[in-house]
């Protein structure tokens, strides 16, 4: 059985962690280098790292953290945020990114997956997506959840999937922040339907939002960013318990 992965994440705007609630209200969270070092040795499995406010002016910035994370940590790491085309992505896994994540660029021109998964292979390509729940079923959302689409969540996944996505990143919009447990019934749906590893993001709020994802959606690995920023979680004694409720978790 493989090992279930515990992932923080950590959103970056103007070379500083920040966190909000619903994708607003932001506050300081911290240094990102320092916070990945806490974390890799704390025993995170992997870690993201989303520059929120990405634009072509501050890619130097995130290379320049790209390059001192590498330094520092000994875990996977996947960077998103602003990549729109090849190059972009060469030179963040140049810097040291072990994964890219690509999101809104993604949506807007699907042919981005395709390009991104022959260059460099499927496994380096995260699919992001931010969806909402609306009356009429799940709905993307892009540029960090501010704007609507009409595609619906589902086929979108199945479609990038069949482009050469390698791992779906599904945040919650309504859960973000929220840390009232992970949107379990959407994930299990999601996670049944498609052959690519499942990273849950958006909702959780203690460890027992942890043992339900895994117990009752089975994806591959469970993303969150305040409950490990502010200490609320820890993680070895999140894993501790996870390994308790017969969860396969790397210790």
């Amino acid at each position: 059985m493989l090992s279930k992965r515990i992932i923080p994440c950590l959103d970056v705007k103007d070379g500083r962690t920040v966190k909000g609630v619903n994708f607003v209200d932001l506050r300081d969270a911290g240094d990102p280098v320092e916070l990945a070092w806490q974390y890799s040795q704390q025993g995170a499995d992997e870690l993201v790292f989303l520059d929120i406010a990405a634009t072509h002016e501050k890619r130097k910035t995130t290379l320049d953290m790209v390059k001192a994370v590498a330094r520092q940590v000994n875990i996977p790491f996947t960077i998103g945020g602003g990549i729109s085309e090849l190059k972009d992505a060469e030179a963040l896994l140049n810097a040291g990114a072990d994964k890219i994540s690509i999101n809104s660029a993604a949506v807007r021109r699907p042919e981005l997956i395709n390009e991104l998964a022959n260059a460099f292979g499927v496994q380096f390509v995260v699919l992001a997506v931010d969806t909402k729940h609306l009356p009429q079923g799940d709905f993307v959302h892009l540029n960090g959840g501010r704007i609507p689409t009409e595609i619906q969540t589902q086929h979108w996944i199945k479609e990038a999937e069949s482009r050469g996505a390698g791992e779906i990143l599904l945040t919650s919009m309504d859960k973000d922040g929220t840390k009232s447990g992970f949107d379990n019934i959407l994930l299990k749906e999601i996670n049944d339907m498609v052959t690519i590893p499942v990273i849950a993001s958006g909702g959780a709020g203690n460890e027992q939002d942890f043992i339900d994802v895994f117990q009752k959606s089975d994806v591959d690995a469970a993303l969150a960013a305040s409950v490990f920023h502010y200490g609320e979680i820890l993680i070895p004694k999140l894993k501790a318990l996870l390994k308790q409720n017969n969860i396969a978790v790397r210790i």
